[in-house]
């Protein structure tokens, strides 16, 4: 595998035009987003780009917490969320690679409890007609998201009401763990027969029990001792002591229009003293997979830039070259996109133009995604409003780090795009 890297703070390794990009260009990206810091829209960001395996543009601007006057520094603590997923993906394809499971292993041959799933037909949440599933849920369904299961917070389904009613709408009720997390998942039926519809969903905390049970691990303990510390990416783990000050204060966007200027009153508040806001403070019972990590900007760089060399990253192989290019193609059913197979709910993607692998998004057709991202580019968010993504064709990587729920909440991720894209000239 490798020796352990030995990392410090991230730091600009190229000038901009000795890796295609034109900082004249590039400068816009600061422009446009600390407007929306002055405007009360984010509280502070960090945005890092990088080209041929060198990080060419690193920039923080705002307050990782505005009650207490903090800037975002390089070291600034983030909840990634949702860009906890691509880590779980990678940890199952690490397993896959070894033999410890199969793509297209039943997902009951680890959480026996799924051995009979049962399909939602019709009725209510409190009394649901349900089918037979035609096949067993497989591990493939779990990276794909199209295992039939779904996420309590859609607020779309009989079914999402059959998870929040149990306590699994953002995460899991206090005291249950990751093993009993799956149990319950197992006992609601799924949203559609196995492989047959994508919908955005808890698969990846179900792949998390699944590497937790093929691996002997813990999945702290599997990310720890095979992905996070090989790499160097010494801050990220489920939890993060409460007196760190350099953990960002997240905040959650208020209702209301749209500001009315530089001295508008922010449209965002803090949010405290609940389970979405200190879920990274507590003790971690609910190791989720799909959504509870804190990182940094140059623990998650030297993530990207492992995928974007191929599975390897200073000596570290992870991945073999030709699993992640099979993990980054399309495979949804028939080829098709989000917006033809994906149930019409939040995701943290865009829909039109772009399919799923095994564990990331990918770009089918940019033209249709209205956007500059190379087709073959990959990439996730995050709830709080952070974003990476890996374009192969350029050489390219960027990511996006604040603390504002939903994601959904601002345009962020295709401004990004665009204002990266239009600033590689070579």
């Amino acid at each position: 595998m490798g020796r352990v890297a030995d990392v410090t703070e991230p730091t600009i390794e190229a000038e901009p035009a000795e890796v295609g990009l034109d900082p004249e260009r590039l400068a816009r990206i600061d422009s446009h987003f600390r407007r929306y810091v002055d405007d009360g829209k984010l509280p502070g960001w960090t945005i890092a780009v990088a080209r041929r395996g060198k990080l060419a543009h690193l920039s923080h601007y705002g307050l990782r917490d505005v009650e207490a006057g903090l800037p975002v520094e390089p070291d600034t603590l983030f909840r990634i969320y949702s860009m906890t997923k691509p880590i779980t993906s990678v940890a199952a394809l690490m397993l896959w690679e070894e033999g410890a499971l199969e793509l297209t292993d039943p997902v009951s041959r680890f959480i026996p409890a799924f051995a009979e799933q049962r399909v939602y037909r019709g009725g209510s949440a409190l009394n649901p007609g349900t089918d037979a599933a035609v096949e067993p849920m497989r591990v493939w369904h779990l990276l794909t998201h199209t295992a039939g299961l779904t996420y309590g917070f859609h607020h779309a389904h009989p079914v999402d009401e059959m998870y929040r009613g149990k306590g699994y709408e953002f995460g899991a009720p206090r005291g249950i763990d990751l093993a009993g997390a799956t149990e319950a998942f197992a006992s609601f039926p799924l949203l559609f027969q196995p492989g047959t519809e994508w919908n955005y969903s808890v698969a990846t905390d179900v792949l998390g029990r699944v590497v937790e049970v093929a691996s002997g691990r813990t999945l702290d303990e599997f990310f720890r001792e095979r992905i996070l510390g090989p790499l160097g990416m010494k801050d990220t783990a489920f939890q993060v002591p409460a007196d760190d000050p350099r953990l960002a204060a997240l905040y959650s966007l208020k209702p209301g229009g749209e500001p009315r200027g530089a001295q508008a009153e922010r449209e965002w508040a803090l949010v405290r003293n609940t389970g979405l806001g200190d879920s990274v403070t507590r003790e971690p019972t609910y190791l989720s997979g799909g959504g509870g990590l804190a990182s940094t900007v140059g623990d998650y760089h030297r993530f990207t830039q492992m995928l974007a060399r191929g599975g390897e990253l200073d000596g570290v192989r992870l991945l073999g070259p030709r699993t992640l290019a099979h993990a980054t193609r399309n495979h949804l059913p028939g080829g098709a996109d989000l917006d033809t197979v994906g149930r019409p709910i939040f995701a943290e993607s865009a829909f039109t133009g772009v399919g799923f692998g095994l564990g990331f998004s990918v770009v089918l057709d940019n033209a249709r995604t209205r956007q500059l991202a190379s087709e073959g580019t990959y990439s996730w968010g995050g709830l709080a409003s952070t974003a990476f993504w890996v374009d192969p064709a350029e050489d390219l990587t960027a990511m996006f780090f604040t603390q504002l729920v939903p994601s959904s909440a601002y345009p962020i991720r295709p401004q990004l795009t665009t204002l990266v894209y239009q600033a590689v000239v070579d």
